[in-house]
């Protein structure tokens, strides 16, 4: 791995700091209070181009080689702090639009792709149901075999995106096994289909997270999406890009915190010196940037595997499970370094704690990554 970006990288990453500040982080407290998408950032994120970061120019993207779109999605955290809406955007940005690139038809592509782009289609990864997370093989919704195409029966739980997505990746049980799982493109307003409200959460409260419902939704043949079942396949390498581009973010999210925790602790101060000065509060800053770096490093070496065509599952694991667990023992930190002001909601500080929790959920939970882990042990 070669840690000398190039000045283009690094100011690439400046230019992103700089516009999240300038148009993302308004208005935050607001809208996490009142639990709403800011649907007017998404497009402003849009049009500055996130969502086609590391597209081909010939599909209309920017064409950045990935690990500079990685440094991109990092600044985008570190000016940000409307976890919420980054979470979402991300969903979309390397989740949805780089599982589209990788096994979707020429067609699938032509008729998706422009609006993903420009974010007038959002988009959602739905698998996820009420009796089945973690164990996707205990998937209830179904899709049948008809005449012209296919018969899709079912519900999805706990979706990022789902009360505002155009566009779901639906994976559905099509057979017995490993390989009863397929995956469609389903488009929402297609008859059947219903998209439930926003679920009030702890934190990420900016992301609309949601319930969808498949009430006999016929599907044309062009919806399959994939080989029929390799659903497991596409949703593993879904998943290999969110735990490692799309958590991005929180390497960002943590050298935001870590910056404004030292800037408070160099200028509050008690018994006649900064905060800074004492050991104990001191010690907490240095935790807060030694998670930093560690975090910061198994993210970029998951990423170079990813950006290199290799198997990066287990990395990937490993760099969202300790990326998730740096990301609430910080939060926890950082209002211990604040005090009384950092417990304070109008701080914005205890926002990151709440907004961190959700990481060790989403994407699979910590105790998932470890059994990833586990596996590639063969233990």
């Amino acid at each position: 791995m070669d840690f000398g970006w190039t000045p283009e990288q690094l100011e690439l990453r400046t230019e992103a700091i700089a516009f999240a500040r300038r148009v993302l982080d308004e208005d935050v407290d607001a809208d996490d209070r009142d639990g709403r998408f800011p649907a007017e950032k998404w497009d402003k994120l849009a049009s500055w181009g996130f969502f086609g970061l590391s597209v081909p120019s010939e599909l209309g993207g920017a064409g950045l080689d990935l690990m500079s779109a990685l440094l991109v999605t990092e600044g985008l955290g570190v000016g940000c702090s409307d976890g919420g809406l980054l979470f979402s955007a991300s969903v979309q940005a390397w989740v949805v639009i780089p599982t589209l690139l990788r096994f979707a038809t020429e067609e699938q592509q032509r008729r998706h792709l422009p609006g993903l782009l420009d974010g007038s289609v959002i988009g959602a990864l739905a698998v996820t149901e009420p009796e089945s997370g973690s164990d996707a093989f205990a998937m209830k919704t179904v899709a049948e075999r008809v005449e012209g195409g296919w018969r899709l029966r079912g519900s999805k739980l706990f979706i990022t995106n789902a009360p505002v997505a155009d566009l779901v990746i639906c994976f559905a049980r099509t057979g017995a096994g490993t390989l009863g799982i397929s995956a469609f493109l389903v488009e929402t307003r297609t008859d059947g289909v219903k998209r439930g409200e926003a679920m009030p959460a702890q934190g990420l409260r900016t992301a609309p997270i949601g319930e969808l419902a498949f009430e006999d939704v016929f599907l044309p043949e062009a919806s399959a999406f994939g080989k029929p079942g390799f659903g497991l396949s596409i949703f593993n390498e879904a998943m290999e890009w969110e735990r490692s581009f799309a958590t991005a973010i929180y390497v960002g999210m943590l050298e935001r915190q870590l910056e404004a925790a030292c800037s408070y602790a160099r200028q509050r101060r008690a018994f006649g010196s900064p905060i800074s000065s004492h050991q104990a509060v001191s010690s907490k800053l240095v935790e807060m940037r030694l998670r930093l770096e560690t975090a910061r490093l198994l993210l970029y070496r998951a990423c170079w595997l990813k950006a290199g065509g290799r198997p990066a599952m287990a990395d990937a694991a490993m760099a969202k499970l300790w990326l998730s667990e740096c990301a609430v023992a910080s939060g926890l930190d950082a209002i211990q370094v604040h005090g009384a002001y950092g417990y304070m909601t109008e701080s914005g500080v205890e926002r990151g704690l709440r907004d961190a929790v959700g990481t060790r959920i989403h994407s699979g939970t910590s105790e998932i990554q470890r059994l990833i882990i586990a596996r590639s042990m063969k233990l």
